[in-house]
């Protein structure tokens, strides 16, 4: 069975970090591409950032300088370290595991992040 379990989610006032988490089950995750989406009340949900299983990353233009995904292929974690976070970046956010070859795409439960004073 997989699993798509992410954590560090929460409330921050602008400007500050958060650092998400994602663990992986039932998949070889390391053949992977791993992704974090957002969806905000009222709009679709998009892709913030994704990274191959060769390590290539790519950003939205909205996060670029301010947000880093990486991945620990021996722990089957894929992080977004979220710094300077805007109230904009306010969505519950999604992990999402993508094997293109095979047609198998996952998705994690989700996690709030929330930017306010």
């Amino acid at each position: 069975q997989v699993q798509l379990v992410e954590s560090g989610g929460g409330l921050v006032q602008p400007g500050g970090s958060l650092r998400l988490s994602c663990a992986a089950s039932g998949i070889i995750f390391r053949f992977y591409v791993m992704g974090w989406y957002r969806q905000a009340p009222g709009k679709q949900r998009e892709l913030v950032a994704e990274i191959t299983s060769g390590g290539s990353t790519r950003y939205t233009d909205s996060v670029k300088g301010r947000f880093t995904i990486s991945r620990d292929n021996a722990k089957n974690t894929v992080y977004l370290q979220m710094n300077s976070l805007k109230p904009e970046d306010t969505a519950v956010y999604y992990c999402n595991a993508d094997l293109l070859s095979v047609g198998n795409n996952y998705w994690g439960q989700g996690t709030q992040v929330t930017v306010s004073s």
